[in-house]
C-alpha cells in the first residue's frame, strides 16, 4: 500500500485512509489463496466473488446502485488498486474491469440497464468487460471499424475487437462500434452485449507475458436489441473518453502499489544480502538506486492524487492531469522495477521471485488505456491549447 506520510497528505480524507488500511489488511490475508498465474480464468472469478462478498466491488458502482459514494470516487479507485496491485497484479485486474467495463452503463445509462447491470457487478456475481479497440485501432479511436446497423427490433452488429480484458469471461461487454451519425469520432456508439447474442463467438484466447484473461471478440450479423444502445447515437466517443478520465488516474495508481511492491522488495534484499563484507544496502551504489526509486514513486504519488483529487472535486475533464499521472506513474514504475532486479542480481530473473512477476506485470500498464507516446501527444495538445488561449486573452 501507500506509506503512511503519502496517505496523510490533505489530497485525501479520513475515510479513504481508513479503506486503505482496512483493504491492506484484507488483500494480504484473502488474496493469495485466490491466485493461481496458471489458472487466469478460475482466479479472476474466485477474486470477484470474493471481492464482492467483502464488499469492495461497491467502489465500481455508483451510490443509486448501492455503492459508496453518490458518484464514482477516484480516490477511493486508486487506492483500491495501488492496495490490490501490492499484492498481486491479478487482484488489481479484476477489481479495476468491474470498474472500467461497468462505468459507460453507470455514467450514461439508462435506470433499467443500469439496475441490470451494476447490482451483479457490485456482489461479484458477474464479470464486467469493456470492449474498444480493433486490430486497426486501438489509440486511434477514428479508425473504429466495428459497425452497429438498425434493423427491425434492435441492431446488427459486424466486426472485430481484440486486446479484450475479460474477454470469453465476461458476463457483460460495452462494445462500441461505428454508427454513421458523423465522420470519425462522432460516429460512434456504445452498447450492451452478453455472451449468447447471436452471433458473437471469442475468435481468440490470447497469451501475454502476465498471464491475463484476454480475447479477440468477433460479431457476425450478431443481432442486439434496440435497448441495447447505451445512451444516444453518435455519442460513444465521448462516453468512452469520460470513462477513461475516471480510469486512466487508477492505472497509474496500480503501477504505484507495484512500483512500491518492487522498493520494499529491494529494501529488504538490499539489507539482508552481504556482499564485500558488509549489507549490500551500505554499497552507496545500492543506496543511490533506492533514492532514485523513492524519489520517482513519490513524484509519481502527487500526481496520481491530484488528478484523483481533481476529478473528486467536480472537475468536468481531466484529460491533461490523468495523461500525465499515467505516463510518469507508469514509466517511473517500470524504472524502479528494473532497479530492484538488479540489486536482486540473478535471482531477479528467477520464476517464481516477486520482482521478476512485477517486471512482467508492469510492462502492460505503458501500453493500455493509451500508450505513453499518446500520452506525450494529449499533454502536448492540452498545453498548445491552452498557450493559445491564454494568447488569444492577451490579444483581446
Amino acid at each position: 500500500m501507500l506509506p503512511a506520510d503519502l496517505l496523510a497528505l490533505p489530497f485525501l480524507e479520513d475515510r479513504h485512509r481508513d479503506h486503505a488500511v482496512r483493504l491492506a489488511d484484507w488483500a494480504a490475508r484473502e488474496v493469495p489463496p485466490l491466485v493461481d498465474h496458471d489458472d487466469v480464468d478460475g482466479s479472476c472469478r474466485r477474486l470477484v466473488a470474493a471481492m464482492g462478498k467483502a464488499g469492495w466491488l461497491k467502489a465500481c458502482v455508483p451510490g443509486d446502485q448501492g455503492g459508496l459514494t453518490e458518484s464514482l470516487d477516484v480516490r477511493t479507485l486508486c487506492l483500491t488498486r495501488a492496495t490490490l496491485a501490492y499484492v498481486d497484479g491479478l487482484a488489481d485486474f479484476a477489481f479495476a474491469m468491474q470498474g472500467l467495463g461497468t462505468g459507460v452503463i453507470s455514467l450514461f445509462g439508462t435506470a433499467e440497464q443500469k439496475a441490470a447491470a451494476c447490482p451483479p457487478v457490485r456482489e461479484g456475481r458477474a464479470i464486467a468487460a469493456f470492449a474498444l479497440s480493433e486490430p486497426d485501432a486501438g489509440s486511434d479511436v477514428a479508425a473504429l471499424a466495428t459497425t452497429a446497423t438498425p434493423v427491425d427490433g434492435g441492431w446488427r452488429l459486424d466486426g472485430t475487437k481484440t486486446w479484450i480484458s475479460n474477454g470469453g469471461i465476461a458476463d457483460r461487454y460495452v462494445v462500441f462500434a461505428r454508427t454513421g451519425e458523423a465522420p470519425g469520432a462522432r460516429g460512434i456508439s456504445a452498447f450492451i452485449v452478453t455472451p449468447d447474442a447471436p452471433g458473437f463467438t471469442i475468435a481468440e484466447r490470447i497469451d501475454v507475458i502476465a498471464p491475463h484473461p484476454l480475447a479477440t471478440l468477433r460479431f457476425d450479423n450478431c443481432r442486439l436489441p434496440s435497448d441495447a444502445l447505451v445512451g444516444r447515437p453518435g455519442g460513444g466517443f465521448a462516453m468512452a473518453m469520460a470513462n477513461l478520465d475516471i480510469f486512466r488516474p487508477t492505472v497509474a495508481a496500480a503501477a504505484l502499489g507495484m512500483g512500491y511492491r518492487a522498493l520494499d522488495e529491494a529494501t529488504r534484499r538490499a539489507r539482508g544480502r552481504h556482499m564485500f563484507g558488509a549489507p549490500l544496502a551500505d554499497l552507496q551504489l545500492t543506496q543511490a538506486s533506492l533514492a532514485d526509486s523513492v524519489a520517482d514513486l513519490e513524484a509519481a504519488a502527487l500526481l496520481v492524487l491530484r488528478a484523483a483529487w481533481a476529478k473528486d472535486q467536480g472537475q468536468p475533464r481531466i484529460t491533461k492531469e490523468a495523461a500525465i499521472a499515467k505516463m510518469v506513474a507508469t514509466e517511473n514504475a517500470q524504472k524502479v522495477i528494473d532497479r530492484a532486479i538488479q540489486i536482486f542480481g540473478g535471482l531477479g530473473v528467477k520464476k517464481g521471485e516477486k520482482v521478476e512477476e512485477l517486471y512482467r506485470e508492469i510492462r502492460a500498464l505503458r501500453i493500455y488505456e493509451g500508450a505513453t507516446e499518446v500520452q506525450k501527444v494529449v499533454i502536448a495538445r492540452a498545453h498548445l491549447a491552452a498557450a493559445e488561449a491564454a494568447a488569444s486573452k492577451v490579444a483581446g
